[in-house]
C-alpha cells in the first residue's frame, strides 16, 4: 500500500511581484496583490483516506476487496463471443478491451476466487493499486469454474498466448496493451459492465450472500481514444514545402469551472526545523521528502463519489502560461501560477481566495472548431474546500510545501511549473519534465529572482471525472548545474505498433545557449535517468554533455518549441517563440532529400526510428507563422505553443491543414478583474 499520508495546509505566498526574468523560461507568474493566508473550512471526516491516496491519482484505483468466502456464483450472461473486442472502461475509469477464448502464459500469483468478470478486473485494477504501477494488463474471468476453484487469473503480460484452450475464457486487456498488439476493435461501450450487472440482477444471486460489489456504471468513453481519424499522407518520395494560408484569432478563452468539490478530511502536516526556514536553495527539500498527498488533484472514485458537495463559490481564476496536448479523448491546458478569486464581475474585483504553481482545465464545448475562444473547465478533483481555493496541479513534496507554508509572508517559495507541452507516452498517459523554482521576492521592490533547481517528471493521465491528474513518480530527474533536459518539452517518436504504442522512444530537448540539444529514452523507462543516452553530434552515448556542448541540431534563440511530424509534407515541422519578445511564431521545416515515412505508416521501414532524422537534416530557414496581437498591457506573449489533433481529421498531424495555436498575453489588469492578469488566447493558422 501507498505509505501513510500527512496532510498539510497549501501554502500562500503574502507578496507577490511580477518582474520580468533574464532567462530563456518566462518564470514571472506572480499576482500583483497581497496574498492572505487560507482558512481552512470544515469538512465532514466520512470520506477513507484511501481516497486521496497519490496512487489514486495515476489511474491506479483500489476497488472494493471480495472475499471468496463469501462470493457466490454469478448469473451474469456469458460476455463472449458477441462482445469480443469491445472497448470499455472498468469502475476505477482504466480503459480495458474484452478478448475471449485466449489464455496468457505470463501469471500474478496467487489465482483468484472472485464470481464475476468485473470483479475479476477490479483485482487487476486492485493491483496496480498495490504495486503502484502497471504491472497487470489483462485479466481473465472463467464463469464455468465451480465455487471451490480459482476463477481469476492476472495477467503481467499478453505476449505469449495460447487460444482456444478454454473456450469459456473471458478477458480484459488494457486498451493501449492491446492496441500495441494489434488487437481489432469491434466497437466502443459506455455501459458494458452495468449492463452484465444489471442483467445478472435478475438471476439467484444473492445480495446477502455475496461480498458487496461497486455499482457504478463504467466511467463514459470517449469514442476519439479508440477511433482516430485515419491519417492522410503525402504522395511522391519528396519533401513538399509548407505554405502559410489564412489564420483565424479566436480571442481570449473563458473559465467554466465545475461547481462541486471533493470532500476530504484535513490533518496536520509536517513542520521543519528552524534551520531548513532559511533563505536560499535548499535541494534536499525536494529529494528528501515524500510527495505530499495535501497537493495534485483528486479523482472521483468509489471512495469519492459519494463525498461530492457543491461549491459555496464558484471562483473566478486568473492563470499564467498553458501549454497542452491531447490525451485519452480530452484537450488538455496546463498552467503555472494560479490565482483563485471570488466571483468577479464588470468594475468589481473579485477576492484573492488562494494561490498555487500550477493548474490545468480540459477544452469543453470544442468551440475553436468553428473559429470562436475556447471554454476552460477546472475539475471537481482540483478544489481544496467549498470557497474553490485549488489544491495544484503538479504535486509538491511535503518538504517543499511545508517550507512554502512556514516562509508564507516572507517571500520564498518553491513551484513546480509546466512549461512545455505534452509529451504523449502511450493511448492513456503523457509526461512533462517540468522544472522545480525556487522563487524568491524582494518584500522593498518586489522583484522576483528565480532560481533553477532541477526537473521532475509528472506522469497524466485524464478523462475522469476528477480532471486530468498529474503525478510525480521521481521527485527530481536531472539536476541544477545540468542541461534542463525536457524544459523545452520533447517529441515521441511511436515505434511499428502505431500512435499509442508502448515502442518506440521519447526524445527530449535541452535548451542551451544557441539552440537545443537531443535526449532519449525508451518509454518503460522514462524515470530512470540512467537509461537516457545523449546526442554528441556524431552518436549517442551515455556521457550527459554539459551546456556548453555544440552537439545542437536545431539553432537559434528558441524559448518555446514544439516539433510535429507532418503526413502532409512528408516532413517534421517545428513552430516556436524567440527570445527577442516579439509576440511571433516562426516556423522551419527539415529539408530531409528524401520524405520521411514513419515506420508505422504504410511503406514505412519497421525497423527504422523516423525521429533520427531530425539528426541528419538541416533545417530551412526561418519563416513567420503567426503575428500574434500583444496583451491588453501592450507587453509582448509567451508561453506560445501548438495543440494537435484538435482538428480530427483536418488537423495537421493527421494529414490535414488545421492548426490551434495558444499563448498566454498580459493584461496588466488586477488579478481578480474580469479580464484576469492574463489571458490565455487561442487561433488557427491554415498550413497548406
Amino acid at each position: 500500500m501507498p505509505t501513510q499520508l500527512v496532510n498539510t495546509t497549501d501554502p500562500t505566498i503574502s507578496t507577490l511581484g511580477s518582474a520580468q526574468d533574464s532567462r530563456q523560461l518566462q518564470r514571472k507568474r506572480l499576482p500583483k496583490a497581497l496574498l492572505i493566508p487560507r482558512q481552512d473550512q470544515p469538512v465532514p471526516s466520512n470520506i477513507n483516506k484511501q481516497a486521496y491516496q497519490s496512487w489514486v491519482l495515476q489511474g491506479y484505483s483500489d476497488p472494493p476487496s471480495l472475499s471468496p468466502s463469501a462470493v457466490a456464483r454469478s448469473t451474469t450472461p456469458s460476455l463472449c463471443p458477441d462482445n469480443n473486442g469491445t472497448v470499455f472502461r472498468s469502475s476505477s475509469g482504466i480503459t480495458y478491451q474484452t478478448v475471449c477464448g485466449i489464455n496468457y502464459a505470463d501469471d500474478i500469483h496467487p489465482f483468484l476466487l472472485v464470481g464475476s468478470f468485473e470483479a475479476c478486473i477490479q483485482k487487476c485494477d486492485a493491483y496496480n493499486y498495490e504495486t503502484h504501477g502497471v504491472s497487470c494488463v489483462a485479466a481473465l474471468f472463467i464463469p464455468s469454474r465451480l465455487r471451490s476453484e480459482d476463477d481469476c487469473y492476472l495477467k503481467s503480460s499478453i505476449a505469449h498466448s495460447t487460444g482456444g484452450v478454454e473456450h469459456a475464457v473471458e478477458g480484459a486487456i488494457r486498451y493501449s496493451v492491446a492496441q500495441s498488439a494489434h488487437l481489432p476493435v469491434s466497437r466502443t461501450s459506455t455501459s458494458l459492465l452495468s449492463s452484465l450487472s444489471t442483467a445478472s440482477s435478475t438471476g439467484v444471486r444473492s445480495s446477502t450472500s455475496q461480498a458487496s460489489t461497486s455499482t457504478q456504471p463504467a466511467v463514459p468513453l470517449v469514442s476519439a481514444t479508440v477511433s482516430p481519424p485515419g491519417i492522410t499522407y503525402g504522395t511522391g518520395n519528396s519533401v513538399v514545402a509548407p505554405k502559410i494560408g489564412g489564420s483565424k484569432l479566436h480571442g481570449p478563452s473563458a473559465n467554466r469551472p465545475t461547481s462541486q468539490y471533493i470532500q476530504y478530511d484535513t490533518a496536520p502536516g509536517i513542520h521543519l526545523a528552524k534551520s531548513l526556514l532559511r533563505v536560499g536553495v535548499n535541494g534536499d527539500l525536494s529529494t528528501g521528502y515524500d510527495v505530499s498527498p495535501q497537493s495534485g488533484v483528486l479523482e472521483v472514485n468509489i471512495y469519492t463519489q459519494n463525498t461530492l458537495a457543491p461549491l459555496k463559490n464558484v471562483p473566478h481564476i486568473s492563470r499564467d502560461g498553458g501549454r497542452g496536448g491531447y490525451l485519452n479523448g480530452q484537450h488538455i491546458f496546463m498552467f503555472c501560477d494560479t490565482g483563485s478569486y471570488s466571483g468577479s464581475s464588470p468594475g468589481q474585483n473579485g477576492d484573492f481566495l488562494d494561490f498555487v504553481s500550477s493548474s490545468v482545465a480540459v477544452d469543453v464545448g470544442m468551440n475553436a472548431l468553428a473559429g470562436n475562444p475556447i471554454y476552460l473547465q477546472d475539475g471537481i478533483g482540483e478544489w481544496s474546500d467549498n470557497v474553490g481555493r485549488q489544491r495544484g496541479f503538479a504535486p509538491l513534496t511535503q518538504g517543499e510545501q511545508a517550507y512554502n507554508l512556514a516562509m508564507q509572508g516572507q517571500g520564498q517559495r518553491y513551484a513546480v511549473w509546466i512549461e512545455s507541452s505534452l509529451i504523449p507516452l502511450d493511448a492513456e498517459t503523457g509526461i512533462i519534465f517540468a522544472p522545480i523554482i525556487y522563487d524568491e521576492i524582494d518584500l522593498v521592490t518586489r522583484a522576483a529572482h528565480f532560481t533553477y533547481t532541477g526537473n521532475t517528471l509528472l506522469t497524466i493521465t485524464a478523462g475522469g471525472r476528477g480532471g486530468p491528474v498529474a503525478q510525480r513518480p521521481v521527485k527530481k530527474l536531472f539536476d541544477q548545474d545540468e542541461p534542463e533536459w525536457g524544459v523545452a518539452g520533447g517529441l515521441r517518436s511511436w515505434g511499428p505498433s502505431g500512435v499509442g504504442g508502448t515502442d518506440g522512444k521519447v526524445y527530449l530537448f535541452g535548451g542551451v545557449s544557441g539552440g537545443m540539444l537531443m535526449a532519449r529514452v525508451t518509454p518503460d523507462a522514462v524515470a530512470n535517468r540512467n537509461a537516457y543516452e545523449y546526442w554528441t553530434g556524431s552518436s549517442w552515448g551515455k556521457t550527459m554533455p554539459d551546456a556548453s556542448s555544440k552537439a545542437i541540431w536545431i539553432d537559434g534563440p528558441i524559448m518555446d518549441i514544439d516539433v510535429y511530424y507532418s503526413p502532409r509534407h512528408q516532413t517534421f515541422i517545428a513552430v516556436y517563440l524567440t527570445i527577442y519578445a516579439d509576440s511571433t511564431f516562426y516556423y522551419r521545416y527539415l529539408k530531409a532529400d528524401h520524405a520521411i515515412i514513419p515506420c508505422y505508416a504504410p511503406g514505412g521501414d519497421k525497423t527504422s526510428d523516423f525521429a533520427e532524422n531530425l539528426l541528419k537534416y538541416k533545417w530551412s530557414d526561418e519563416q513567420v507563422l503567426y503575428k500574434a496581437k500583444p496583451g491588453l498591457s501592450g507587453a509582448f506573449i509567451y508561453a506560445g505553443g501548438i495543440h494537435t489533433r484538435y482538428f480530427g481529421s483536418d488537423d495537421v498531424v493527421n494529414g490535414g491543414t488545421r492548426l490551434l495555436l495558444s499563448w498566454t498575453a498580459p493584461t496588466g489588469k488586477n488579478p481578480g478583474s474580469a479580464d484576469s492578469e492574463y489571458q490565455i488566447v487561442t487561433a488557427e493558422v491554415n498550413i497548406a
